[in-house]
Parts: structure tokens; sequence; C-alpha cells
């Protein structure tokens, strides 16, 4: 905790952070230390309201279901206070049998694998393995009984986000909800979709007011209409064909066994019958679905279940879990006021090193991202002996193959997808806890891939709307309006009649110049920045990156069940070019279309920077032929400490939406 606080202010140079560890390995001491340390943290900062910097406390609700029905993901719950009157006993944890079996199950790593990896620092101070599980074994919390008159050391878990709602509302302490991750396939069975998330008490918007759109596992921005399974109505699974370049992994099992089969001289009606059994293998086995093809490389798989045209994407993506297909969704259980998610966009670093805010340099791959993991545990658990490839497939046997938690995961190659990570902007009026937290629950936020781009997004004829609907007759309260909310920021919600006009305005960010800044250095001494901070700290100079354009998405969501998502997500709806300038860039669009529509829209914009380098940018680096498709990878595997394996990107920021309800809908604003 006090290298995450320490690296907080004299590495990455953050104005505010959350502290969120897995719920799986957060003990009752452990919890208890968290908040100790998070109060001195918040404390060195200065408090107040303008502190040097203000550290928020919480924990990650980690749930990781069997199958896309019970499945919801991780979701961050991040606490406004730190007194003893803001802060619940023990976290509440995601139930235990989805999270704590062990290798071999279709859960997370078990306590002993977290156990292994706390060993994993190297030149840190050693980890007391025994304390850790003897404390990891805690009995679970009877149920029924209220929050506050169960026992203090008991472990506190529920099944599903309705369940983590209610325990929140119970200790009715200010929280918010941030779901993250929702695309990463490393956890999330194949065919996942959030739609279950909208049903009644499974989605609370006074908590879930914001959703992660990139952290250093990837983009979870864009939807897709391809598929990396298909499920029908009574659970069958099949594999589907390539398309829109998109190649799932099961079918990639079936081109290796067929080119294997052939060349073994096999006929060819035989080696297609067993790349059939070889795409059913994959399937029913999901996750391990690698291991179904015995002696397969990470090479061989190509860009086999990747998003090939997304932004550095997630691993193994899962387009109907992405931002965009999120927000187009809506549950008309009460026909009359139907819901959407009224998300506000944010970012993460999201790293398991105690390093908060990595994305400011493009350095140190080996430990600024989670690549470091499974490399750090192959040195705890040696590899298996590799199969021999075989002309046929195997179904997976989760007891019958001695297999680790990376084993299971691709955890190899999706060492290839691991970035420095994100970063989440506020635009609030102070530098305090409340003002920070006053912009996070109305959603004026945006969030970055890593730079400190500026970014403001704003409607600005907001008195267009009908303001008859507020105020009648009445002139006064009309007049009122007109000069209180002429201009309204992103993450603003309102019923909407007229032609809406937007500005954008973004600022580049600042390049960075090389090693740490003098009072970094007086502040934490060489030896400590150099393990911390590895020698290279937020140390910018006084020129900007340019703005090379606007891209605006508009989403449009849907008005009746079942209608087709695709259609709905515009993606980009208008580009806006950027004359070049270390200034930034100022532009203003219309929608035409809005009323003539009579529908509700949310609008977003996405700041793009001038190409840059960045670790892991090109992912598996794909060689591709005259048609597009990949042909050879060289992923980021067993590199060098020292090679950071970095490729040009275009670096950006996301604003938060604006959400436009027409008031020909005549329903309320969620």
């Amino acid at each position: 905790m006090s290298d995450a606080c320490d690296f907080a202010r004299f590495c990455s140079a953050l104005d505010f952070w959350s502290i969120n560890d897995h719920d799986v390995g957060l003990t009752p001491w452990q919890w208890r230390e968290t908040i100790a340390s998070i109060r001195q943290c918040d404390a060195v900062g200065g408090g107040g309201a303008s502190p040097d910097l203000t550290a928020f406390l919480g924990w990650e609700w980690t749930q990781i279901g069997s199958t896309p029905q019970n499945h919801y993901g991780h979701k961050n719950v991040v606490l406004r206070g730190l007194g003893d009157d803001a802060v619940p006993t023990r976290p509440i944890a995601a139930s235990t049998e989805s999270i704590l079996g062990e290798e071999g199950s279709s859960g997370m790593a078990g306590p002993w694998t977290l156990g292994m990896l706390g060993l994993l620092k190297p030149g840190e101070e050693s980890f007391d393995f025994i304390r850790f599980w003897n404390d990891l074994n805690v009995p679970a919390c009877p149920e029924g009984v209220p929050v506050r008159e169960l026992p203090a050391d008991c472990r506190e878990s529920v099944r599903d986000p309705a369940g983590l709602f209610a325990k929140l509302d119970e200790w009715g302490f200010d929280s918010i909800v941030i779901p993250h991750g929702t695309t990463w396939g490393i956890y999330t069975p194949a065919g996942s979709a959030w739609d279950k998330q909208i049903v009644g008490a499974q989605y609370d918007p006074k908590r879930e007011t914001l959703i992660e759109v990139f952290s250093g596992h990837g983009n979870s921005e864009e939807f897709r209409a391809w598929r990396e399974v298909e499920i029908a109505a009574d659970g069958t699974k099949k594999c589907p064909p390539p398309s829109g370049g998109f190649t799932p992994s099961c079918w990639r099992a079936g081109e290796l066994i067929t080119e294997r089969c052939l060349a073994a001289r096999e006929s060819v009606d035989e080696c297609a019958k067993r790349a059939e059994v070889a795409r059913a293998n994959y399937v029913a086995a999901d996750l391990p679905g690698h291991l179904t093809v015995p002696g397969a490389k990470v090479e061989d798989w190509l860009d086999s279940g990747q998003c090939p045209d997304c932004f550095q994407p997630a691993f193994n993506y899962r387009p109907r879990s992405s931002v965009q297909y999120i927000m187009a969704l809506r549950d008309f259980e009460n026909p009359e006021q139907p819901r959407r998610f009224n998300f506000g966009l944010m970012a993460s670093s999201d790293n398991h090193s105690a390093r908060p805010g990595t994305g400011y340099k493009e350095v140190s791959r080996d430990q600024f991202t989670e690549s470091r993991l499974p490399l750090a545990a192959s040195q705890f658990f040696p590899p298996r002996k590799a199969p021999e490839p075989i002309a046929n497939s195997v179904p997976f046997d989760a007891k019958g193959g001695n297999y680790q938690f990376f084993d299971l995961r691709e955890s190899e190659r999706a060492s290839s997808f691991f970035l420095n990570g994100g970063l989440i902007a506020a635009h609030a009026n102070g530098r305090g806890r409340d003002a920070i937290w006053d912009s996070l629950q109305r959603r004026e936020v945006y969030g970055t891939s890593g730079p400190r781009i500026l970014l403001w997004f704003d409607l600005v004829n907001a008195a267009s709307r009908s303001r008859s609907a507020i105020c009648g007759d009445s002139k006064e309260c009309s007049d009122l309006v007109f000069r209180l909310a002429s201009t309204l920021p992103m993450g603003t919600s309102l019923r909407f009649d007229a032609e809406p006009r937007f500005s954008v305005r973004a600022i580049g960010s600042f390049e960075q110049k090389p090693g740490c800044p003098d009072d970094s250095t007086q502040a934490l001494g060489t030896e400590k920045l150099a393990r911390l901070c590895r020698g290279e700290c937020h140390h910018p100079n006084d020129v900007r990156r340019r703005i090379t354009r606007i891209e605006v998405v508009r989403i449009r969501p849907q008005n009746a069940p079942g209608e087709a998502i695709e259609p709905l997500i515009e993606d980009a709806w208008k580009t806006l070019a950027c004359e070049p300038s270390e200034a930034g860039c100022a532009v203003t669009f219309t929608d035409p279309e809005f009323v003539s529509a009579g529908r509700d829209t949310l609008y977003y914009v996405r700041a793009i920077e001038e190409k840059s380098l960045a670790v892991n940018a090109d992912l598996l680096r794909c060689e591709r032929d005259g048609s597009g498709k990949c042909v050879r990878v060289k992923p980021c595997i067993g590199a060098a400490p020292d090679d950071e394996c970095l490729a040009e990107t275009e670096e950006r920021a996301w604003s938060s939406p604006i959400f436009l309800e027409h008031t020909a809908s005549k329903r309320d604003v969620p």
C-alpha cells in the first residue's frame, strides 16, 4: 500500500486514485490494513479542499461465471469516505463457488495460486505466505443476518450484482460501482452478453454511474456484429465461420487439425470430419479450448479470437459485453418507462504491482504491464511438457491434465495484449475528495489511454429544450432555465426537442522528458525511484502532442424488445479534422436528424492524438497478406526485459456521453 501511495504521488503524479484489490484475497486482516494504509496515504496528501493527492478506498467484486448465463464479471466498488462511519466492516465478495475454485475449475485462481503469486515480487520484501494462507481460510458469514450484526471476521459474499447492491444499500454508505474489463475473454465465457444486467435489481442507476472503457488489459469500447460462438435457444453451442475479418478461435482449431491431417496424407473428407470434431471440442471446453489441440504453439493461433480492427482491444474480445453494446440496450419490463444504461466513461491503469497511473510513459513492459504475471509465474510453476502435435483434437479434461491456472487462460498469448494503462479525468470544482466525488456522480468525467489529454464536450444550446415542459407558462422560470442551462457538459441527461448543437475542445498531452523531476528524487531517493518507478516518472516538458481529429459516436438505444443492436451504433458517425496546433482543437457539430428521428440518442466523442510509440501497441504483430488476412504473428513473448515491444499507436480520450431523451417519447429520464 505504501508503494502504491508513493507511486501515485512521485512516479505518476496523480491527483486522485483508488485501491481495488480482488475480494478473493482481501482477508479481514488485509482489509483492516488496507483501510489504515489508505487513510495514511490520504493524510500525507494533505486532505482538505486542495490536497496534493486524494486516495479513495474500495475493492473489486471479482465475479466469474462458468456460463454466459451466470457470468456478471468484475465490478469495482469505490467508497466516498474513509471514516469509521463511511466504511463497511468487510468487503462484499462474489460467491466463493464462482471464484475460489482451484486450478482445473472454471473459476479464477484459487487461494494456493494467489498465495504463490504473492511470492513473485522480485527485489521486494518477503511475503508471509503462511500468514496469508491461514488468514484466507475465513468462515462464510451466515445468511439472512443484517450486515451490521454479522461477525467481524467472516466472508460476506453474494451471487450477482443485485445481491451486491442490496448489501451496499444495507450499509448505507456512499459508493460507486464501476464495471470493468467487460470484454476480457481471458475470463469471460464465450457468448457472454450484458442483456441480463439491465433487468430488475441487477442494475442500480444510483450506484452504477460509470463504466470502464479502457485499462492496462485493453479497450472494451467497440461493438462488432461477429460472434465468437453461436448459442441456440436450447443452449446448444456451435462454432461460427469467420466473418468481418474475424476468425473464431474454435474455427482456427479446425484449421490446425486439418493442416496436420492433410500432412499425414489422410483424405480430404476425413480431415473435414476431424476439423468439425476439433471445433466442437474447442467450443465445449470454452476458455481452455486451446488445450484441445495438442502441441499447438502460441504462434499457431495467429490472430484468431481477436478483434482485428479495434483500437488496442482486450484479449479474446467479447463484443456483446462492449461499452457500445451496453449503451444500446434497453429493458422494457415497464413499457411506459423502459430503462437504459446511463454510464459515464472512465479508464484505469488496473495492474497488480502497486503502480496506479502507469500510462504516463511507455516504459517498463516487464513491470508496468500485466505481462509480468505469466512471466513471473513461469519461474515458480515450471511449464508442463508440451504434448506432441497430433492430427486429432482431444476433449478437454480438467482433472486429467494437471493444468495450472496460467495454462487454462492462454496467459502466454494474452501477455501481448497487456498495456501501460489508462487514466480517469474529472471535471471537478476542486481537488478535494468531495469535489472529485461529485464529478464522478454527475458523470462529468472522461477516460484516456494513458496520456493526459484535456477534453471538454458540451451541449451548447441546452436552453433550446422545451422549457414549457419544466416551467409551464411561467416566463420567470423559463428565463431562469435559459440562464442556468444554456451550456451543459458531458454526463448530462435531459429531455430535448430541438436540433442539438455540441462543442468539443481537446488539447494534446505533454511530451515527456527522461528520468524524474527533482522533487520526486528528493522525496524517494534514487534507489527507491529505480525500484518503484523504474527510474522514470511523469516528467513533462512544455511541448504538446497534436490532436489530429475528433470522432463522434452516436447511439440510439433500443425502441422495442429484440431490436437489432448493430444499426443503433454509429461509429464513427462524424469525423471532424483538426488543424495541427499545440493549442489543441476546437470543433462544433449538430444533429439535424434528432428531431425527425423521434428517438432517444446519446453522443460521445473521441479525441485522437498524433501517432506515438506505445508498449504492445501492435499486439500480436501480425504479418498480413494482400487481402489483409493475418498469416504470421510475432507475439511479444520471452522478449528481453529491455525490449518494450514498442509500436505506433494513436492515443486517445473518450468523453462521457450526453444523453438526450426525445420529448416525443414521453418518458422520464432514468
